[in-house]
């Protein structure tokens, strides 16, 4: 598992669509895939949005830890809904079953667990793209974080605003790692608005 490998797969699933190219959204990990997208492959980019986005370098996180140290049973899983959300409201058991389930279907806790064995902040490092070539991306570009997010620091979108040259940012108070599930309304304005602009650039 590598980070080239994760972003040709992205290459060859918009090739299989025959999508030249594409909006991508990316979330957590997903940004970092979506990071190196537009460094490596610019042309199959037209706007770029980062949630609470991996990408650059920082000290990894208790919370992401523990997502990436994941065991299977119903009492971790309610933990990591209590990492992921702000709002108590929408974390419940029933979620919590619902994606318990999920990880005990066949193979994917092998898969899952041979991602990220400790030490982990190894990958937090590998998933890390050079600020010099962050900074070359030339792309529109939404960032978007919760401000008490616990998996993802704030301070990975403070410095992403700083290295791309076309960016906004977006920070959304009383809100976790879940930005587009604890504010949906908002966060699908933003996004709606920024896709759908075809103005000057930021």
């Amino acid at each position: 598992y590598t980070l080239d490998l994760w972003t040709r797969q992205v290459l060859d699933f918009m090739e299989a669509l025959g999508i030249k190219q594409a909006d991508l959204v990316g979330n957590s990990f997903g940004g970092a895939i979506a990071l190196s997208l537009a460094i490596n492959h610019p042309e199959s980019v037209r706007k770029l949005v980062l949630m609470g986005a991996m990408g650059v370098r920082f000290e990894i996180t208790e919370g992401l830890d523990r997502v990436w140290g994941y065991e299977p049973s119903f009492e971790n899983m309610r933990g990591l809904l209590d990492l992921f959300a702000y709002n108590r409201e929408i974390v419940n058991d029933d979620l919590a079953r619902m994606r318990y389930e999920a990880s005990i279907r066949s193979g994917f806790q092998e898969s899952f667990g041979a991602m990220f064995p400790v030490p982990r902040q190894r990958f937090v490092d590998a998933l890390a793209k050079d600020e010099d070539r962050i900074h070359e991306i030339q792309h529109p570009t939404l960032i978007i974080h919760g401000r008490e997010d616990k998996v993802i620091p704030l301070e990975t979108s403070l410095k992403l605003i700083r290295l791309i040259p076309e960016a906004q940012l977006h920070i959304f108070g009383h809100c976790g790692h879940w930005t587009q599930i604890e504010r949906t309304a908002e966060f699908n304005g933003l996004l709606d608005n920024f896709l759908s602009w075809e103005g000057e650039k930021c």
